[in-house]
C-alpha cells in the first residue's frame, strides 16, 4: 500500500525502530557529520543546508514535533558535553560547522533523528527523494532478511514451532469435542473455527486470507504468530471442555442452539479481555510493519513495532522453519506423544 510518511507517525516510527533498515539506509546515503560519543551528529545548520531549507524551517519542525524527534535521537547539549562536542569538531577537522564559544546550548541530530525530520519535511525536494529511498530500502531489507517474502515471517520466531505443535494437539481436542458432543453436520468444524477467529481478531478465515493475499493452498494457521496460536489453543481447549461438560450433564449431544448459547457465554468471560487485546495488538501491528497488511477491523490496536520485535523476526537469532524443525526434533516427539 502507498505510504505517506509525512502524515503517519506510526509508519515513521516503524522505520526508525528497525535497526537493520537504519543501518542499510546509512550505508546507502553515506551522510557525514561529527562522530560524537559513538554516533553521527549534525547541527541544525548542517541539517538545514542538507535539505536546502531555512534554519527557521528546521526550528519550526523541532517545535511542532518535540517529543517525536526527541525520542528518536535529537538532543540539546550544554556545559561539558558542549565543550566535548567542540573538541570533537576540531579533532576531526570538520569545516562546515561553526559553534562559537558564546553558544551555551546546541541542538544536534543523530542519524535516526535526521531521517525522522526527512520524513516530516514537505518543503524540501531532498527530503522527498530521501523518503522514497527510505521506503525502498526498508522493503529490500525485510525481504533480504526473510529470503524474499514475509508471508511466513511468523515462523522465524523461536516460539513458533512449540506454539504450532501444541496448538495442533489442542485442535484435536476441539474437533473431537465437536464430533462427540455436538449434533450438527460437518459444517460445524469450519463454523466454530471461524467463530473463534472472529472472537480473537474480528476476522473469519476468508477475510484473513484476503488481507494477507494467501493462495488457495496456503494454510491460515501457518501464518499465525505464536501468541495468536497460543490464544486459539486456549479457546479451542476451553470450549471443548465446556461442550463435554454440558453434553455429559444433559446426557446427549447438544443442539445448534445450545452450542451457540454456550459459545456466547464462553467468549464473554472477562479473563479473555487482556489476552485478546494483546493478541490483536501483536497481529495488527506486526502485519502492518512486516507484511504491509492492514487489518482495518483492528486499526485501533496498531502501535509501532519496537526494536526488540525486529530483532525477534529479522535478527540473527531468527531462523527459517526448516532449521528450527531440525533443532526441535526432540520437542516435536514429546508433543506428539502428549495424551
Amino acid at each position: 500500500m502507498a505510504k505517506d510518511l509525512t502524515n503517519s507517525s506510526l509508519e515513521r516510527q516503524n522505520i526508525l525502530n528497525n535497526p537493520y533498515a537504519i543501518q542499510e539506509i546509512q550505508k546507502a546515503t553515506n551522510i557525514t557529520g561529527v562522530n560524537f560519543e559513538g554516533n553521527l551528529r549534525l547541527t541544525k545548520e548542517q541539517v538545514s543546508l542538507f535539505f536546502g531549507v531555512d534554519i527557521r524551517t528546521i526550528e519550526r519542525y523541532l517545535e511542532s514535533y518535540t517529543n517525536e524527534l526527541g525520542q528518536n535521537g535529537y538532543i540539546v547539549i550544554k556545559g561539558q558535553k558542549l565543550k566535548d562536542f567542540r573538541a570533537a569538531i576540531e579533532a576531526q577537522s570538520v569545516t562546515d560547522i561553526d559553534v562559537g564559544h558564546k553558544v551555551r546550548n546546541l541542538g544536534i541530530f543523530d542519524f535516526r533523528s535526521l531521517l525522522n525530520i526527512a520524513m516530516l519535511l514537505t518543503e524540501s525536494e531532498t527530503a522527498r527523494v530521501l523518503r522514497q529511498t527510505i521506503l525502498d530500502i526498508v522493503i529490500d531489507t525485510i525481504n533480504q532478511r526473510t529470503g524474499g517474502g514475509t508471508k511466513y515471517i511468523n515462523q522465524r520466531d523461536e516460539e513458533f514451532i512449540h506454539a504450532s505443535f501444541a496448538e495442533e494437539n489442542y485442535r484435536k481436542d476441539f474437533t473431537d469435542a465437536l464430533r462427540d458432543y455436538v449434533s450438527m453436520g460437518p459444517f460445524k468444524y469450519p463454523l466454530y473455527t471461524d467463530k473463534i477467529y472472529v472472537s480473537i481478531f474480528r476476522e473469519n478465515s476468508k477475510a484473513y486470507r484476503k488481507i494477507l493475499k494467501l493462495h488457495e493452498k496456503d494454510k491460515v494457521r501457518d501464518t499465525f504468530y505464536s501468541e495468536i496460536l497460543d490464544l486459539i489453543a486456549s479457546f479451542e481447549f476451553g470450549f471443548a471442555k465446556s461442550l463435554e461438560k454440558k453434553s455429559n450433564k444433559t446426557g446427549r449431544p447438544l443442539t445448534s442452539l445450545e452450542v451457540e448459547k454456550l459459545y456466547r457465554k464462553f467468549e464473554e468471560q472477562d479473563h479473555w479481555t487482556p489476552l485478546i487485546e494483546r493478541a490483536r495488538n501483536k497481529m495488527a501491528s506486526r502485519d502492518l510493519a512486516f507484511r504491509d497488511a492492514l487489518h482495518k477491523q483492528l486499526s485501533e490496536y496498531i502501535t509501532p513495532v519496537q526494536a526488540a520485535e525486529f530483532e525477534r523476526f529479522l535478527g540473527d537469532k531468527s531462523k527459517e522453519l526448516e532449521e528450527r524443525l531440525e533443532d526441535a526434533k526432540d520437542v516435536f516427539k514429546r508433543l506428539k506423544e502428549r495424551e
